[in-house]
């Protein structure tokens, strides 16, 4: 199948709608059908403002990024930005076109591209 492989960077401590917004996300997500999602903490980075976070033993909790991410189809990921648009969230996202399936005992679904595994 193709789609696109998309990631939202936010804020460990920040919030929408009084929960934490990685969480909204994957909820929102899994209430829209999405076909699965994650989240990851960063062990540190960079963003516009050029200021470096590191995760560290001693710091303080919430200072850190989140990277939420869908793998989705072109209704899915039309469904997941009209409701952020909806929601008037400025989110920083990467979008990267994907092929995915699922490989199962019994039939493979996934690119008909030859040589595909």
């Amino acid at each position: 199948m193709e789609g696109s492989f998309v990631r939202f960077y936010v804020r460990e401590s920040e919030r929408h709608r009084g929960v934490l917004l990685w969480e909204w996300l994957l909820r929102q997500g899994n209430g829209l059908g999405l076909r699965g999602g994650s989240a990851f903490r960063s062990i540190g980075g960079f963003g516009r403002h050029h200021a470096v976070h590191e995760q560290r033993f001693f710091e303080l909790a919430g200072s850190g990024a989140i990277e939420v991410e869908f793998v989705v189809g072109s209704e899915e990921e039309e469904r997941l930005f009209s409701l952020l648009r909806a929601e008037r969230l400025g989110l920083f996202y990467t979008r990267i076109p994907a092929s995915f399936g699922v490989v199962t005992p019994d039939r493979v679904e996934g690119p008909t591209t030859t040589g595909a595994p």
